[in-house]
């Protein structure tokens, strides 16, 4: 089952209450996105950490209910 664009923003922005996020579906299949996360809790972090962050977000849906997810993380 695939996961829509408006039920993965709603649980970035659940973990991410400040954060500014869009999300496109990239083949129109529900399956494979890209994301762009603007918060200042990435403040300090690696890229690596903002992802995980972003990642944790999603409760373990990645590789299951979401396939891919192309992930652009940035500070205000």
């Amino acid at each position: 089952m695939a996961m829509d664009a408006a039920e993965i923003e709603t649980m970035i922005r659940e973990a991410l209450p400040d954060a500014k996020v869009s999300i496109d579906d990239l083949r129109g299949d529900g399956d494979h996105y890209a994301a762009t996360v603007i918060s200042a809790a990435f403040a300090g972090k690696t890229r690596v950490q903002q992802h995980q962050m972003v990642y944790a977000a999603l409760k373990g849906r990645m590789g299951g209910q979401l396939h891919a997810l192309a992930l652009t993380t940035q500070t205000p």
